[in-house]
Protein backbone atom coordinates (compact mmCIF):
# COMPACT_ATOMS: atom_id res chain seq x y z
CA UNK A 1 0.00 0.00 0.00
CA UNK A 2 1.84 3.06 -1.26
CA UNK A 3 -0.31 5.31 0.92
CA UNK A 4 0.89 3.74 4.16
CA UNK A 5 4.50 3.91 3.04
CA UNK A 6 4.21 7.55 1.97
CA UNK A 7 2.48 8.41 5.24
CA UNK A 8 5.18 6.67 7.26
CA UNK A 9 7.90 8.64 5.47
CA UNK A 10 6.07 11.93 5.98
CA UNK A 11 5.56 11.14 9.66
CA UNK A 12 9.22 10.20 10.02
CA UNK A 13 10.28 13.49 8.42
CA UNK A 14 8.06 15.36 10.88
CA UNK A 15 9.85 13.54 13.70
CA UNK A 16 13.22 14.64 12.31
CA UNK A 17 12.06 18.26 12.29
CA UNK A 18 11.07 17.91 15.94
CA UNK A 19 14.39 16.32 16.86
CA UNK A 20 16.12 19.34 15.31
CA UNK A 21 14.00 21.86 17.22
CA UNK A 22 16.21 24.05 19.45
CA UNK A 23 13.78 23.42 22.32
CA UNK A 24 14.72 19.73 22.26
CA UNK A 25 18.40 20.58 22.44
CA UNK A 26 17.82 23.03 25.28
CA UNK A 27 15.88 20.45 27.32
CA UNK A 28 18.07 17.47 26.39
CA UNK A 29 19.10 16.50 29.92
CA UNK A 30 15.81 17.33 31.64
CA UNK A 31 13.03 14.93 32.62
CA UNK A 32 10.40 14.41 29.95
CA UNK A 33 6.62 14.30 30.29
CA UNK A 34 6.83 10.50 30.52
CA UNK A 35 7.74 8.92 33.88
CA UNK A 36 11.35 7.69 34.07
CA UNK A 37 12.18 9.07 30.60
CA UNK A 38 14.61 11.95 30.11
CA UNK A 39 14.09 14.18 27.08
CA UNK A 40 17.14 12.63 25.43
CA UNK A 41 15.88 9.10 26.15
CA UNK A 42 12.47 9.94 24.74
CA UNK A 43 14.13 11.49 21.67
CA UNK A 44 16.14 8.29 21.23
CA UNK A 45 12.99 6.20 21.55
CA UNK A 46 11.28 8.37 18.95
CA UNK A 47 14.25 7.91 16.63
CA UNK A 48 14.16 4.16 17.13
CA UNK A 49 10.76 3.94 15.46
CA UNK A 50 12.43 4.94 12.18
CA UNK A 51 15.69 3.07 12.67
CA UNK A 52 13.83 -0.15 13.47
CA UNK A 53 12.18 -0.15 10.04
CA UNK A 54 15.54 0.05 8.32
CA UNK A 55 16.87 -2.77 10.50
CA UNK A 56 13.82 -4.93 9.77
CA UNK A 57 14.19 -4.46 6.02
CA UNK A 58 17.90 -5.31 6.21
CA UNK A 59 17.32 -8.47 8.22
CA UNK A 60 16.72 -11.97 6.89
CA UNK A 61 13.23 -12.99 5.87
CA UNK A 62 11.74 -14.22 9.14
CA UNK A 63 10.65 -17.80 9.65
CA UNK A 64 8.31 -16.74 12.45
CA UNK A 65 4.56 -16.76 11.65
CA UNK A 66 2.89 -13.60 10.38
CA UNK A 67 0.17 -12.37 12.73
CA UNK A 68 -2.57 -9.77 12.14
CA UNK A 69 -2.04 -6.25 13.42
CA UNK A 70 -4.28 -6.50 16.49
CA UNK A 71 -2.86 -9.90 17.37
CA UNK A 72 0.56 -8.24 17.50
CA UNK A 73 -0.73 -5.95 20.26
CA UNK A 74 -2.21 -8.93 22.10
CA UNK A 75 1.29 -10.41 22.29
CA UNK A 76 3.63 -7.50 23.05
CA UNK A 77 5.03 -7.52 26.58
CA UNK A 78 5.03 -3.75 27.19
CA UNK A 79 1.25 -3.29 27.29
CA UNK A 80 0.28 -3.26 30.95
CA UNK A 81 3.86 -3.73 32.14
CA UNK A 82 5.07 -1.84 35.20
CA UNK A 83 7.59 0.95 34.66
CA UNK A 84 10.20 -1.13 36.46
CA UNK A 85 9.61 -4.30 34.43
CA UNK A 86 12.47 -5.49 32.24
CA UNK A 87 10.74 -4.61 28.97
CA UNK A 88 10.25 -0.97 29.96
CA UNK A 89 13.76 -0.69 31.37
CA UNK A 90 15.10 -2.04 28.06
CA UNK A 91 13.02 0.49 26.12
CA UNK A 92 14.31 3.41 28.21
CA UNK A 93 17.90 2.20 28.10
CA UNK A 94 17.66 1.76 24.35
CA UNK A 95 16.49 5.33 23.92
CA UNK A 96 19.34 6.63 26.07
CA UNK A 97 21.88 4.63 24.07
CA UNK A 98 20.63 5.95 20.75
CA UNK A 99 20.81 9.52 22.06
CA UNK A 100 24.31 9.17 23.50
CA UNK A 101 26.00 11.28 20.79
CA UNK A 102 23.67 14.24 21.28
CA UNK A 103 20.70 15.79 19.52
CA UNK A 104 22.43 16.85 16.30
CA UNK A 105 23.92 13.43 15.68
CA UNK A 106 20.63 11.71 16.44
CA UNK A 107 18.64 13.92 14.08
CA UNK A 108 21.23 13.50 11.33
CA UNK A 109 21.18 9.72 11.70
CA UNK A 110 17.40 9.55 11.48
CA UNK A 111 17.32 11.95 8.53
CA UNK A 112 19.81 9.78 6.66
CA UNK A 113 17.77 6.65 7.31
CA UNK A 114 14.57 8.36 6.16
CA UNK A 115 16.28 9.26 2.89
CA UNK A 116 17.37 5.64 2.43
CA UNK A 117 13.89 4.36 3.25
CA UNK A 118 12.36 6.60 0.60
CA UNK A 119 13.99 4.27 -1.91
CA UNK A 120 13.96 1.09 0.13
CA UNK A 121 10.23 1.13 0.82
CA UNK A 122 9.42 1.83 -2.81
CA UNK A 123 11.29 -1.31 -3.85
CA UNK A 124 10.26 -3.55 -0.96
CA UNK A 125 7.70 -6.29 -1.19
CA UNK A 126 5.00 -6.86 1.38
CA UNK A 127 7.04 -8.66 4.00
CA UNK A 128 7.08 -10.44 6.31
CA UNK A 129 9.36 -8.46 8.58
CA UNK A 130 9.95 -8.43 12.31
CA UNK A 131 11.63 -6.64 15.18
CA UNK A 132 13.40 -9.25 17.35
CA UNK A 133 12.51 -7.40 20.57
CA UNK A 134 8.84 -8.34 20.09
CA UNK A 135 8.95 -12.09 20.30
CA UNK A 136 8.55 -15.06 17.93
CA UNK A 137 6.23 -13.56 15.31
CA UNK A 138 6.35 -11.24 12.32
CA UNK A 139 4.13 -8.74 10.50
CA UNK A 140 3.53 -7.70 6.94
CA UNK A 141 5.64 -4.68 6.04
CA UNK A 142 2.66 -2.35 5.88
CA UNK A 143 1.37 -3.47 9.26
CA UNK A 144 4.84 -2.88 10.68
CA UNK A 145 4.75 0.65 9.27
CA UNK A 146 1.37 1.26 10.90
CA UNK A 147 2.81 0.24 14.28
CA UNK A 148 5.77 2.57 13.82
CA UNK A 149 3.53 5.43 12.65
CA UNK A 150 1.50 5.11 15.81
CA UNK A 151 4.66 5.20 17.90
CA UNK A 152 5.98 8.21 15.98
CA UNK A 153 2.77 10.23 16.34
CA UNK A 154 2.27 9.41 20.02
CA UNK A 155 5.89 9.93 21.07
CA UNK A 156 6.32 13.06 18.96
CA UNK A 157 3.44 14.51 20.96
CA UNK A 158 5.12 13.33 24.19
CA UNK A 159 8.39 14.96 23.18
CA UNK A 160 6.73 18.18 22.04
CA UNK A 161 4.86 18.48 25.33
CA UNK A 162 8.09 17.77 27.20
CA UNK A 163 9.88 20.74 25.60
CA UNK A 164 6.94 23.14 25.24
CA UNK A 165 6.42 23.19 21.47
CA UNK A 166 3.43 22.18 19.31
CA UNK A 167 3.24 18.58 18.17
CA UNK A 168 4.54 18.29 14.60
CA UNK A 169 1.96 18.20 11.83
CA UNK A 170 1.54 14.91 9.96
CA UNK A 171 -0.64 14.09 6.96
CA UNK A 172 -4.34 13.74 7.71
CA UNK A 173 -4.30 10.21 6.31
CA UNK A 174 -1.45 9.25 8.66
CA UNK A 175 -3.31 10.64 11.66
CA UNK A 176 -6.47 8.81 10.59
CA UNK A 177 -4.53 5.53 10.38
CA UNK A 178 -3.13 6.07 13.88
CA UNK A 179 -6.51 7.04 15.35
CA UNK A 180 -8.13 4.02 13.68
CA UNK A 181 -5.56 1.70 15.26
CA UNK A 182 -5.87 3.30 18.69
CA UNK A 183 -9.67 3.18 18.48
CA UNK A 184 -9.66 -0.51 17.64
CA UNK A 185 -7.30 -1.17 20.53
CA UNK A 186 -9.52 0.91 22.83
CA UNK A 187 -12.57 -1.10 21.78
CA UNK A 188 -10.74 -4.32 22.54
CA UNK A 189 -9.74 -3.04 25.97
CA UNK A 190 -12.91 -1.21 27.05
CA UNK A 191 -15.66 -2.63 24.83
CA UNK A 192 -17.51 -1.03 21.95
CA UNK A 193 -20.22 0.49 24.15
CA UNK A 194 -17.71 2.29 26.34
CA UNK A 195 -15.92 3.80 23.35
CA UNK A 196 -19.24 4.74 21.73
CA UNK A 197 -20.35 6.56 24.86
CA UNK A 198 -17.04 8.35 25.25
CA UNK A 199 -17.36 9.67 21.71
CA UNK A 200 -21.06 10.52 21.78
CA UNK A 201 -22.49 10.82 25.30
CA UNK A 202 -20.39 12.68 27.84
CA UNK A 203 -22.94 11.99 30.60
CA UNK A 204 -22.46 8.23 30.20
CA UNK A 205 -18.80 8.18 29.19
CA UNK A 206 -16.40 5.91 31.09
CA UNK A 207 -13.50 7.47 32.96
CA UNK A 208 -11.08 6.48 30.20
CA UNK A 209 -10.95 4.76 26.84
CA UNK A 210 -7.15 4.86 26.61
CA UNK A 211 -5.88 2.22 24.20
CA UNK A 212 -3.01 1.24 26.51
Amino acid sequence: MAGVRDDFLATARAAVCLLRDPAVTAAWDRPSALPEFSVRGLAGHLAYQVLAVSQALAGPVPAEPVVPLLEHYARVAWIGADLSDDINVRIRDGGEALAADGPSALAARVDSVVSELAYGLADAGGGPVRIPLWGPWSLTLDDLLVTRMMELVVHADDLAVSVGVPAPAVPTSAMETVIDLLTRLAVRRHGATGVLRALSRAERAPATIAAF
